[in-house]
């Protein structure tokens, strides 16, 4: 069997599910008329790829949410990407570092969506960091000729599908908390929530601890509906201790997934990572799932 193709979003993020989307959509409660609600959208990889007709995509990072909004107003299209990143592209292969300082200093000053895209793509391993003065501090990824034209070609794709599905669908792209976000949700809305790992996201411009793993539990629980939670099991070294405090009352299943996230091997190793929800998943019908609180009708009988 041919693996499910995955469309990958135009902005690159660390931690990215590629790999984990047809899982997660396999086990979404959807129907067709269900509103999706993201509240940590991050690269969107998993909204997009399940493409609901009415989506809110929400993060507190104005650049992402500023981005996807130029490409919805008609800002920015595939064709202005093309001649941005070719024009950007050969300053960078003439000019090498010193050029990509030189976008960052004026994305700092500016944070113009195109350029936030040309550094997203040429910086240090794809990653998006910011400061305490919300600057992006990534440093060059040291790839002078990272443009080339089949590159430029496949952002163009990407961009390009994003327009196309907001020609036939209604998504909203927000900036605003987890919090505010979760509180739009409705008895047709289904949450998706992928927040930093407690435990293992140390460096993120936001930064999530206990306090805001509880704050997350408490405002899903007081949505009154369905949601599924990204998080992280555990690996060879360690356990995460809070699926089984915090969300014990959640049914889990899950997967073993290989995160690419470091320059060296020592930063790719396995993890056993955990969709935890509060109704029971498509695979938990043929398996045996584990839960604190017993699930409604309702929520059996939607299969």
């Amino acid at each position: 069997m041919m693996p499910e193709k995955v469309f990958i979003p135009p902005i690159k993020i660390q931690g990215i599910k590629t790999k984990l989307v047809p899982w997660i959509r396999k086990n979404a409660a959807l129907r067709y008329d269900t509103v999706w609600i993201e509240p940590f959208m991050g690269s969107g990889i998993v909204g997009f790829n399940i493409a609901p007709e009415k989506a809110i995509f929400a993060d507190i990072n104005p650049c992402i949410i500023d981005f996807y909004n130029h490409i919805k107003s008609g800002k920015i299209n595939s064709h202005l990407v093309r001649e941005f990143l070719e024009e950007e592209g050969e300053k960078l292969a003439k000019l090498n570092d010193a050029y990509y300082y030189e976008v960052r200093e004026r994305f700092n000053k500016g944070h113009e969506p195109l350029d936030f895209l040309f550094l997203n793509r040429s910086c240090f391993n794809g990653m998006i960091r910011f400061n305490k003065n919300y600057d992006f501090n990534v440093p060059y990824g040291h790839k002078p000729k990272r443009f080339s034209k089949a590159y430029i070609t496949k952002i163009v794709n990407q961009v390009a599908f994003i327009e196309n599905k907001l020609k036939y669908s209604d998504w909203d792209f927000l900036c605003q908390s987890f919090e505010e976000t979760i509180t739009m949700a409705t008895s047709d809305s289904f949450i998706y929530c992928d927040p930093p790992y407690i435990g293992r996201h140390v460096d993120y411009y936001d930064s999530w601890d206990e306090k805001s793993e509880l704050a997350l539990c408490a405002a899903l629980k007081k949505s009154g509906t369905k949601f599924m939670l990204s998080t992280w099991d555990h690996n060879d070294f360690r356990t995460n201790i809070y699926v089984k405090s915090v969300w014990s009352f959640c049914n889990k299943i899950t997967k073993e997934h290989f995160y690419h996230v470091g320059g060296s091997e020592k930063n790719r190793n396995p993890m056993i990572e955990a969709l935890l929800t509060n109704y029971i998943p498509y695979i938990g019908i043929n398996e045996t799932m584990k839960s604190n609180e017993q699930l409604s009708v309702f929520d059996i009988a939607l299969y």
